[in-house]
């Protein structure tokens, strides 16, 4: 999860000596600009700035693809930290492995993307208090008539091949995101992934653990280390839901990782397990899209 704790754990993480993991973390912090590999053979792509009608209003988003041909679409919701240039340099990097990409500012109903400065993290209290409210407006309701017009989005644009299934992934926050999305639209989502997704299966009517019946396809949960130590029981719950939906789905906890390790920019960026689960998301699209 995305709070103070999360703050917390940061903080002493980047309190010790530092490691390969280490320096990722302190370059994040210090700015230093992370450069993601390409992949292996990878497509010329062209990006642009897109905006979608939505039931609330206009989201502003930013879509790339291949330069050429048509392809799987994939929509991506940001960290808490919302629709910057590492989620930029992401989805560039999925689109040159041969995918469609739409990554949205999920905060469209309070602010334009980006809302960060430079060197800015949701570990300063300032940060956090100035996202509280934009995240409060987040309703589920609101999630999933907004994953419902991401999907249409996606279906309407030419580089998008409309035979194949979307995928789908989320990062922190964007973990249930994910979900709601794949059961707003069943029948086009056949692939889901969630890193350091937080509140994935929570007590409430409205958890996205209940979606899973839902689904189709498969999917993929990456799990921080410490977000497992703080919620033990998630990986169990979401293993019997999906065990129950007779739907596969990859739910590992990756050893050595804090919440938030995956992007580039995250002050607890760890290279090693970043990569490692990228890898794990290119063959979950492979096998499923």
């Amino acid at each position: 999860m995305c709070d103070e704790f999360t703050a917390a754990d940061n903080e002493r993480f980047l309190a010790e000596p530092i490691t390969r993991r280490g320096f990722g973390a302190v370059a994040a912090v210090a700015g230093i600009g992370i450069l993601l590999p390409s992949p292996a053979n990878a497509l010329a792509i062209k990006g642009r700035d897109v905006t979608i009608t939505t039931p609330d209003g206009t989201a502003d988003a930013y879509f790339v693809a291949p330069a050429t041909g048509k392809h799987p679409g994939v929509l991506v919701w940001p960290d808490i930290m919302g629709l910057r240039p590492a989620f930029r340099q992401m989805a560039d990097r999925l689109a040159e492995s041969g995918y469609a990409v739409l990554t949205v500012n999920q905060f469209y109903r309070s602010t334009k993307a980006p809302f960060l400065k430079p060197g800015e993290s949701f570990d300063q209290p300032e940060v956090r208090q100035k996202i509280a409210p934009w995240r409060a407006a987040l309703t589920a309701a609101g999630t999933t008539s907004d994953g419902k017009a991401f999907v249409a989005f996606l279906d309407a644009q030419p580089e998008v091949d409309t035979k194949r299934g979307i995928g789908s992934t989320g990062y922190c926050m964007g973990g249930p995101m994910t979900l709601r999305t794949a059961a707003v639209a069943p029948d086009r989502v056949r692939a889901g992934a969630s890193f350091h997704g937080g509140g994935l299966a929570t007590d409430d009517a409205d958890s996205p653990l209940l979606l899973v019946p839902r689904l189709k396809g498969q999917y993929l949960f990456a799990i921080a280390e410490n977000d497992d130590a703080r919620a033990p029981d998630d990986k169990t719950k979401l293993r019997a839901a999906f065990a129950a939906a007779k739907l596969p789905a990859e739910i590992e906890v990756y050893p050595g990782t804090l919440h938030g390790w995956c992007p580039p920019d995250s002050r607890a960026y760890n290279p090693a397990q970043a990569e490692r689960a990228w890898a794990r998301l290119l063959h979950l699209f492979e096998a499923s899209l």
